[in-house]
């Protein structure tokens, strides 16, 4: 089958087998790496994207519910890293492995584009889900705060 959709600003159009999903699909066929594979099966959060603007996890997304949406991917939100999450993951020094953190990231910045100041209940609501094995969440947590606080 073909699907057509705009990944990261951009028109696609991709040939893939009826059973693809989109995380195989961005990273092997279209070669955007930063989503990362966790569990595939929706428990971890790392392979989180945009679709439409909303979170979802790529791993149990089957490539046919993207046709004429928006994908945006860790990629997409800033060429050269410069995205206010990103700057303040830096600054923060979130990452240690830094293997979630593309989930992580994505996970946020549709929280920040839903509610631009949103409390630190409702951060840690809206985080749950997007798991971290080295365990950074202060650091996590206060990247989105300076991020807040900036805006």
């Amino acid at each position: 089958m073909t699907i057509t959709f705009t990944l990261n600003g951009k028109k696609v159009e991709v040939s893939v087998e009826d059973d693809a999903n989109l995380l195989w699909t961005l990273r092997e066929r279209l070669n955007l790496t930063g989503t990362k594979f966790g569990c595939g099966v929706s428990l971890c959060g790392t392979c989180t994207v945009h679709l439409d603007g909303k979170p979802i996890k790529s791993c149990i997304t089957p490539l046919a519910a993207v046709e004429g949406k928006k994908v945006t991917t860790i990629e997409g939100l800033s060429e050269n890293r410069s995205h206010p999450l990103q700057v303040a993951w830096i600054e923060q020094q979130v990452p240690q492995c830094g293997y979630c953190h593309s989930g992580q990231i994505m996970q946020a910045a549709a929280l920040l584009q839903e509610n631009p100041s949103p409390n630190r209940e409702e951060i840690i609501k809206h985080m749950n889900g997007v798991l971290c094995r080295c365990g950074t969440y202060l650091r996590i947590l206060k990247a989105i705060e300076k991020t807040i606080q900036k805006a």
